[in-house]
Formats: C-alpha cells, sequence, structure tokens
C-alpha cells in the first residue's frame, strides 16, 4: 500500500497563512455564494492558528464548522441556516485552506504501484497482490466496503462473495434491489432471471425473481425470511447471518421493490454515506451507478487511528473498460481497473486469499521447526 507522508504545514506560506474564513449558510440547504468544493484529496483548514482535517472527508461537499471548533465535509443539503461555511477560491493555503495535491504521488516507488495503471484489459492483474492487502486490511480491523452489481449473481460468483462475507473480508455490502433480488430468487428457485446455472431459461422463469420478492414482501423483511427458513443460501442470507450491513438502493425500474430497498434517493446516500465515512478499503464489482456514487462519496486516502495517511484502496472490477474510466474521470483517480467478468474475478482472487491464508497459518510451523 502507499503510505502518504504528511505535507509540511511549517513551510513558508503555509506557516503564515490566514485563518479560513466562514460564513453563515443563508437557508437551510443553501450555502453561501464562493463556498469552497471539497476534493476528495487530504485537505486542511486553518482554524484559529491551527491546521485542522475536515471530518468525513469527500468530494463535492462544503466545509462547515461546529461549535466545538471542529470542521467537516458536509453535503450541500445538509448544512442548516447560519452554520459557518468555508469560503474560498484557493487551495494553497492563502486563503486558510489547503489541498495537498501531491498526496497520491508522494509515496513514489510502492509495493502497490498498479494503482496508477491506465485502463486495459491487457494489463496484468496481480492478484497476489491484491489478496495480501485484502487480508491485512481484514487483519487490521478495517472496513471493505464492497459494492455489487446483478451481474455478480448472474455470473455465478455468488458462493464467492458469500465466502468473503463468512470469512470476514465485508464490512458493508452497498448495491441495488436487482442484485437481492435475483440472489433470493437463486436461493429459493435455483435461477436468476428464470435461468439455471448452464445459463438457460425454465419455462415460466421469467417470473420467479417476481416470486422470491413476493415472498420476502409477505414476510415482511429479508432478515424475517431468512429467520423464518424461506432464504437458506445465498449473498443476503450470509449478510443476515453475519451481521454484515447491507444498503439496497433503489433504481426507477425496480421491481417489487424488496422491502429493505430504500426508494428515497436522499435516504438512500445517506445510508450509504454512513459507510463511505468508515471504509478503509473499496471493491466494486460489475456496477456502474452504484460503484460510480460510492466513489464519488469516498476520499482517496485513510488515515489511521496514529494519525498516518495511506492511500484508501480501491478497487474497480468491469467487463468493460468505460465503466472503470468513467469512475476514474468523476473523480475517483485512485481507482485500479480490474477489466474482467466477476466470476473470474471472484473466483480467482478467493482462489489467492486462500493461498494466502494457507501460507501464512503455515508460517509458524516453519518457525518452529527450524528453531533450536
Amino acid at each position: 500500500m502507499i503510505v502518504i507522508p504528511p505535507p509540511d504545514l511549517t513551510a513558508p506560506g503555509l506557516a503564515s497563512a490566514p485563518d479560513a474564513r466562514f460564513v453563515p449558510a443563508p437557508a437551510d440547504g443553501v450555502v453561501p455564494e464562493g463556498f469552497f468544493s471539497t476534493t476528495n484529496l487530504p485537505t486542511y483548514v486553518r482554524v484559529r492558528g491551527a491546521w485542522l482535517s475536515p471530518r468525513e472527508p469527500r468530494m463535492d461537499a462544503a466545509l462547515v464548522l461546529d461549535p466545538d471548533g471542529a470542521v467537516w465535509a458536509r453535503e450541500m443539503r445538509r448544512v442548516r441556516r447560519g452554520e459557518p461555511v468555508a469560503v474560498a477560491r484557493a487551495e494553497d493555503g492563502s486563503e486558510g485552506i489547503f489541498v495537498y495535491e501531491r498526496a497520491l504521488a508522494a509515496g513514489g516507488e510502492d509495493e502497490f504501484q498498479f494503482m496508477a495503471s491506465e485502463v486495459s484489459r491487457e494489463k496484468p492483474i496481480d492478484y497476489a497482490l491484491m489478496a495480501r492487502l485484502l487480508i491485512d486490511e481484514r487483519d487490521r480491523g478495517g472496513y471493505p466496503v464492497w459494492v455489487a452489481g446483478p451481474a455478480l449473481v448472474h455470473a455465478r460468483a455468488r458462493s464467492d462473495l458469500v465466502w468473503f462475507i463468512e470469512h470476514g473480508f465485508v464490512g458493508a455490502l452497498l448495491a441495488g434491489n436487482a442484485v437481492a433480488a435475483h440472489d433470493i430468487e437463486a436461493a429459493m428457485f435455483g435461477t436468476t432471471l428464470g435461468m439455471t446455472g448452464a445459463g438457460v431459461p425454465t419455462q415460466g422463469g421469467h417470473g420467479k425473481h417476481m416470486r422470491a420478492i413476493n415472498r420476502v414482501r409477505a414476510a415482511g423483511s429479508i432478515r424475517a425470511a431468512v429467520e423464518q427458513g424461506l432464504i437458506t443460501e445465498g449473498i443476503m442470507r450470509a449478510c443476515v447471518v453475519h451481521d454484515v450491513p447491507f444498503v439496497l438502493a433503489a433504481s426507477i425500474r425496480d421491481d417489487g421493490p424488496l422491502p429493505e430497498v430504500i426508494t428515497d434517493m436522499l435516504q438512500a446516500q445517506d445510508a450509504m454515506r454512513r459507510h463511505t465515512v468508515k471504509a478503509t478499503m473499496a471493491i466494486m464489482i460489475a456496477s456502474a451507478l452504484h460503484g460510480i456514487a460510492t466513489g464519488n462519496m469516498l476520499p482517496a486516502f485513510v488515515t489511521d487511528p496514529d494519525g498516518a495517511m495511506r492511500e484508501l484502496i480501491t478497487i474497480c472490477v468491469d467487463s468493460s473498460e468505460f465503466v472503470v474510466s468513467k469512475l476514474k474521470d468523476r473523480g475517483t483517480h485512485q481507482a485500479f481497473g480490474v477489466v474482467t467478468n466477476a466470476q473470474d474475478f471472484m473466483h480467482i482472487l478467493r482462489l489467492y486469499v486462500e493461498r494466502e491464508l494457507d501460507a501464512r497459518r503455515a508460517e509458524p510451523a516453519v518457525a518452529a521447526v527450524g528453531a533450536p
């Protein structure tokens, strides 16, 4: 991983920089003209002569000063009338706000250098490295957020995601109605959108996902359907059984939808945000809309409890370069693109994680044998 050395805030220009200027918000959901619009890079705000890092950083937010003197990155719609909002244009510290633009380049040559690669299906994929990073993140108590699209379910990668959930590699799952509906359809009928595991359509299969949704709605919730024995396997059952939180954000074309699907877009965004503020790693698989939405809520860095900064490892998997390129173009520049199908990625990543876990378990035994 790339460790980001902190900027020298005692350097000339920064040490003598003025305090940031804050102006009261004129109305609920409205910020002052000339407000500072945040990026996803490490940012510092000068308050009472000290440089502060905004809490819950993300791009496309305002900077709000709370009564205790802390600075928060807040979505415009969440700003209340009268709250002090930072006003500035410059990002070089001259107006009391400094954006550490060289943060990601500051790491220099590093093991995770492939994060800087251009998107291409011809680039080699270092699954062994990704496996090590994922295991390290779990073992340090991190919070990997997974974003999934329905292609993961149709591609028969359900069992792999279930394995990652069961073994503690998923902090939260962000998806839509389709992922849950087709996963539950597979659990109840053995099909997804009426197709068998071999991709063969079944008689009346077009309505099976609707029957699955109806059963869950009758039960009252996905959790209730699991507890009642209606859902006996699959991704959603694994989330319920292992207490992995999930957010199902709606889209216009959703069928049903399932009871847990959040149909209010602002509520869905807030629900996703509760997990992105805790994210220490992000893995996005076969999801353009949910993937880009999540990327927009993520900072490009993680600040560990000891104050050290490192790059927030973000892996975007899709069968098309377009989705990965679009995510990067929308500001998630730290994203590393894996151009392959969901099934292959999940199968191979799981294989490498299992190998790495076996190797780590064997290390103490080897050391013990060699001990005098």
